[in-house]
């Protein structure tokens, strides 16, 4: 342990999978952002710190269990020339999860805002947040954890920096959580976002890598539209009053 503390290369590993675990967890902190918005705000704090702690879990857990994990990335079904393992039928799985959630969300936010305005919230609500929570936990947790196996050796940078990236999770995950609940426009982008990280998840478990530094990107350009857009919308408000 002494050693890592010591080693240059260790502290660069440190900081390159941090990095790394934190953009990754971008696509988590959304989800849950969006997700909490359908329940009141006392559940809706409850709901992303339990969502949080089951992804801290979740990874810690996956590494704790090395050689089970690298044994999914083995192929288990063949279908003509594409071989499936586990890991890419949990990514096809867990992406096609996120495009009919998404656009669920997209269909009630369009079409039925009224409607949904005038019900009370339903009594079990809470528990379906938390069950679609640990759905998408495990799928991102699965990703997260085999990306960082392959960057790093030593289990201990692997646990910091999974510990460091959840922790930033969870204090990013409360103002973006307010900021889309403030602003139904940033709440469709953020569904959109869902439905493109959806489809990058199938396409990953039928083999076909979509480059993330893509997806990061586009996601990042509609993010600063929309940023000028909630701007401008508040200095016209100003000016109005």
């Amino acid at each position: 342990m002494m050693e890592l503390l010591t080693s240059p290369e260790a502290w660069a590993a440190l900081l390159t999978l941090t990095a790394l675990e934190i953009v990754l967890g971008i696509d988590n902190v959304i989800f849950i952002s969006v997700i909490v918005t359908r329940i009141p705000e006392p559940q809706a704090k409850r709901a992303r710190q339990i969502g949080l702690a089951l992804a801290l879990i979740f990874r810690i857990m996956l590494l704790s269990v090395l050689v089970w994990l690298i044994g999914l990335t083995q192929p288990v079904i063949t279908v003509r020339d594409l071989a499936f393992s586990w890991r890419d039928i949990i990514l096809i799985g867990g992406g096609l999860f996120l495009i009919a959630k998404a656009t669920h969300e997209i269909h009630a936010e369009v079409e039925a805002r009224e409607a949904e305005h005038d019900e009370q919230p339903k009594a079990n609500a809470f528990f379906w947040v938390i069950l679609q929570i640990i759905v998408v936990d495990l799928v991102f947790s699965l990703d997260s954890i085999i990306t960082a196996i392959g960057m790093a050796e030593d289990i201990e940078i692997m646990v910091a920096a999974v510990v460091i990236a959840c922790f930033v999770m969870y204090v990013s995950s409360g103002p973006v959580s307010r900021f889309v609940a403030e602003h139904p426009t940033t709440k469709m982008l953020a569904l959109a976002f869902l439905v493109l990280i959806g489809v990058a998840l199938v396409a990953d478990g039928f083999q076909f890598h979509i480059p993330r530094g893509y997806i990061y990107f586009a996601m990042l350009f509609a993010a600063a539209v929309e940023l000028f857009n909630v701007l401008a919308r508040r200095n016209r408000r100003k000016v109005a009053r």
